[in-house]
């Protein structure tokens, strides 16, 4: 028995043997190669019940992330200012939002530090990994609402958090995934079957597959 093609040389002489067999039209070695594929190798196409069998054994591949709306307000850290009176600073500023959150908005364009602060502090909405990990822990970490309880600490400095609403990850309905997950069975099957193909033809056998 002939052994599998070891190489790339290997497999493109192969098929070019193969090609040269049939006496394929001329062409560029690329278009011959592709039309020999074309008409021996044959991928079916996956079924809705081998689709819906891959989602429902891999659902949590079609998930989409928590995500927070949440507004900040930032006292950055500088060689300046002592981190202590930094944080005093903020603190002050926190217990000020907490009593009044209405207030929230106009005290992030007086204090903080950040760009968002010509939005009233707004990030927008902040999916895991979009921030760092410190500032996610908080924002994530519980399900309150409106102002957090904690001045949140991070590398950048000192934030008084608002999140405005929070909205749990959802899993993608199967319908919604079913186009991606046939573009990948077909890729999967393909690979599959070129690869018999070309054990096939190694073995010197009839090379045509279904």
């Amino acid at each position: 028995m002939a052994s599998k093609p070891q190489s790339l040389d290997d497999v493109r002489a192969l098929l070019l043997k193969r090609a040269s067999e049939l006496g394929l039209e001329p062409g560029s070695e690329d278009e011959v190669l592709e039309r020999l594929l074309d008409l021996e190798v044959k991928t079916p196409e996956p079924t809705g019940e081998e689709c819906r069998r891959y989602y429902e054994r891999n659902t949590a591949r079609f998930s989409s992330g928590d995500l927070a709306e949440a507004s900040h307000i930032l006292f950055a850290i500088t060689p300046r200012v002592p981190p202590g009176a930094l944080r005093a600073r903020a603190a002050e500023v926190h217990a000020i939002a907490t009593k009044d959150p209405s207030r929230f908005a106009d005290l992030a364009a007086q204090y903080s530090n950040c760009p968002s602060a010509a939005q009233g502090g707004s990030l927008g909405q902040i999916g895991r990994g979009d921030t760092v990990p410190e500032f996610e822990a908080a924002l994530f970490g519980d399900a309150r609402l409106g102002v957090l309880p904690d001045l949140v600490a991070t590398r950048h400095g000192f934030h008084v958090v608002h999140v405005a609403r929070r909205i749990a990850g959802r899993t993608v309905p199967f319908e919604g995934a079913r186009a991606t997950i046939e573009a990948y069975l077909r890729e999967r099957s393909t690979e599959r079957a070129i690869a018999q193909y070309l054990q096939i033809l190694a073995e010197g056998a009839s090379p045509l597959v279904q």
